[in-house]
């Protein structure tokens, strides 16, 4: 998956207001949950929750990188999720080595 695709496929997941010829790119998503933070951490959270990013994860990346952009560190672990749900996909697709009259 390239990084357009990813990215458009985070914005869709998350349901995040889009405009209608935006960039999708880890900038666009850093100014998203930076605008969450500050206007609607609610919101946030349940992203949070939506993405399955763990609170554990979260909790010690930002203690462990006080000097980084916490947006930044948010959307690092939502891109490291998002791709962890992408390849356990792919590990369980069904595969064409399947005789038809046993695929369901």
């Amino acid at each position: 998956m390239e990084n357009a695709e990813l990215f458009k496929a985070i914005v869709k997941e998350l349901e995040l207001e889009t405009e209608k010829n935006s960039t999708m790119n880890k900038e666009f998503l850093i100014d998203k949950i930076n605008q969450l933070i500050l206007t609607d951490f609610s919101k946030l959270v349940l992203l949070l929750y939506k993405a399955d990013v763990s609170e554990n994860k979260l909790k010690q990346s930002i203690k462990e990188n006080q000097s980084i952009d916490a947006a930044e560190i948010i959307v690092d672990l939502i891109i490291e999720r998002q791709l962890q749900k992408i390849k356990t996909k792919e590990q369980f697709k069904p595969g064409n080595d399947i005789p038809e009259n046993e695929r369901w």
